[in-house]
């Protein structure tokens, strides 16, 4: 066989072989093409935007289950509110923003019952530690006070509650200047009750305190009560508010009542949800009443073994203190309870 004839042969096989080679190259393509989205490489799904200095944050990957979905979230665990305290943001969608409600009282009054409440409606994202901003952190600036938040979507409310903004006296001008149209809850209870919780919750920290009888008052048979007592001071509930309403007009409060947040937990939720602006999705149906701590839990949600209740610092048993202390000091607090139904226009009851 001539060279010639050799020559045609070799060029006739490549001719043959070329759409083969195009399928194989074609398939290759196609293949990397999948296997490269798969691997998320090619996500055309916008990426969290921290508003922090790439540098400065830490974070972690994680799997978790959200309205019914498996999705990957990042925890950023790089905000903290005060040394040793983080307040991590758990969620890689939507933006930070300034809360739009604040619970901002009262301590022992049921502030934390309400907050958990509320984080089971969809359409609320809340802090979980107390921020306290506006009372000891304000000089940390708006920009630090933002990144506590965590991430929302449109349409959902991003909230706080630190009770001690209620008894501030800076507060609702700092609150004012963020946002004048924040919404503001107030959780109020018999202020003799709540005193003696309160006495009740620092007497399991330091046990060699004064009886209540001595710090509440500073002469019992004439009446004086020491209102300089933290305890006592916070229940002066129309002194605190007639700063707020210099600043806020009353549309924008809500004051929610501690004792029928116990005993009607589903109806108080109605009047807060309403508030919000929420659809009303926490019912009747998320609550049981538990005899043994004295307050409503919330009932087992689906995948949890055990239903949710607040921890153990609630629901303390309190010391046995003198019916003439208590009726004493419940003489004193009646004015200005009186004032304060007449400034809220609702009457809680407490006289």
């Amino acid at each position: 066989m001539g060279c010639g004839a050799w020559k045609n042969r070799v060029r006739l096989g490549l001719v043959r072989s070329q759409p083969l080679v195009s399928v194989c190259f074609t398939m290759f393509v196609v293949f990397i093409y999948f296997f490269y989205c798969l691997t998320g490489s090619c996500d055309t799904s916008p990426r969290p935007i921290y508003e922090q200095h790439p540098s400065k944050i830490h974070s972690r990957s994680s799997l978790v289950m959200q309205d019914g979905v498996l999705r990957q979230v990042v925890l950023d665990t790089s905000a903290q509110p005060s040394p040793g305290r983080g307040i991590p943001v758990v969620n890689n969608f939507g933006k930070k923003r300034f809360p739009q409600a604040i619970i901002i009282g009262v301590k022992k009054g049921g502030t934390r019952a309400l907050l958990e409440f509320l984080r089971i409606h969809p359409d609320v994202r809340a802090v979980g530690a107390e921020a306290h901003f506006f009372d000891r952190f304000y000089d940390k600036g708006l920009d630090w006070y933002r990144n506590l938040m965590p991430r929302t979507l449109d349409g959902q409310i991003t909230m706080e509650k630190t009770p001690s903004y209620f008894v501030t006296k800076e507060a609702p001008q700092r609150i004012f200047r963020m946002s004048r149209s924040t919404k503001l809850i107030v959780v109020v209870r018999n202020p003799v009750t709540r005193a003696v919780s309160d006495y009740t919750q620092t007497l399991s920290k330091s046990p060699g305190l004064p009886s209540f009888q001595e710090l509440a008052f500073k002469n019992l048979s004439s009446g004086l009560v020491d209102t300089s007592w933290s305890a006592v001071q916070i229940g002066l509930y129309a002194k605190h508010l007639d700063i707020w309403q210099q600043y806020f007009p009353q549309s924008q409060f809500l004051f929610v009542s501690g004792e029928r947040l116990v005993w009607d937990p589903a109806g108080e939720m109605d009047r807060v949800q309403d508030f919000l602006g929420l659809k009303r999705l926490v019912t009747d149906k998320h609550f049981y009443f538990n005899k043994t701590k004295g307050f409503p839990c919330l009932k087992k949600p689906e995948g949890s073994s055990r239903p949710r209740c607040l921890g153990k610092s609630k629901g303390r048993p309190h010391p046995h203190i003198s019916p003439q202390v208590l009726q004493k000091l419940q003489d004193f607090y009646r004015p200005l309870n009186q004032k304060f139904y007449q400034m809220t226009g609702q009457d809680f009851g407490w006289d």
